[in-house]
């Protein structure tokens, strides 16, 4: 399903299915040897998808583990990004060479169900907007699919700037006649090789229960 919404240079790997907990590598069974199995399973799956994508930049399976900040260390010359909810696990990859960062996020397509998280996430001018496109189109989830949005946006700019962003810290706005959003930074943006980004695109997908949303910054 990514495949459609990430394509060329990044690879992508997907599943519905948990793998077997005995699938990971040591290291990475024992930063979840204390965990509930749900949360074991969703933490070896994404791996292996992550592993089934790097295969095909051709890199040898080895363990994917999280650094001190907890985002996923990838192999040197690699960018990347994970994600899971309930019932799918995913990952993209890419080189550095071709892409500078990237996000990725799925989540079940189903409407926020508390108002107060929704309040959390989006600012008043978003909210506006979202009343706006559930006039146009009722049957799109458009609170979930903004927050999917802002958690790619994120994804895409921490290995870039090392910082936490808020989530009322970049104005989102979704087109709904290309399935596509724009983030606009509301506070100073990273600034690599000289140059200041004050902003993210992406795009979003419908299908199979869920929304997914993706940021790709070609290098």
């Amino acid at each position: 399903m990514i495949d459609k919404l990430l394509p060329a240079p990044v690879i992508t790997a997907e599943t519905f299915h948990d793998a077997p907990v005995s699938d990971m590598f040591p290291e990475e069974l024992a930063l979840v040897a204390d965990a509930v199995p749900k949360r074991q399973q969703e933490f070896g799956t994404v791996r292996g998808c992550a592993r089934d994508a790097l295969a095909r930049l051709g890199f040898a399976p080895g363990p994917l583990l999280p650094g001190p900040d907890r985002a996923p260390r990838w192999p040197a010359g690699v960018v990347g990004a994970l994600t899971h909810c309930t019932g799918y696990r995913a990952a993209a990859v890419a080189r550095a060479t071709d892409v500078l960062t990237l996000g990725l996020d799925a989540e079940p397509h189903e409407p926020v169900a508390d108002e107060g998280v929704l309040e959390l996430v989006t600012l008043p001018e978003e909210r506006a907007q979202l009343a706006r496109l559930a006039e146009l189109m009722p049957e799109v989830c458009w609170d979930r699919l903004i927050f999917s949005a802002k958690e790619s946006v994120y994804k895409a700019w921490y290995p870039l700037a090392r910082r936490w962003l808020g989530f009322e810290e970049a104005h989102l706005t979704l087109d709904p006649t290309d399935a596509t959003f724009t983030a606009r930074l509301l506070v100073p943006g990273p600034v690599v090789r000289g140059r200041e980004f004050t902003g993210f695109s992406g795009r979003w997908l419908i299908g199979s229960g869920l929304v997914t949303t993706a940021v790709v910054l070609p290098a």
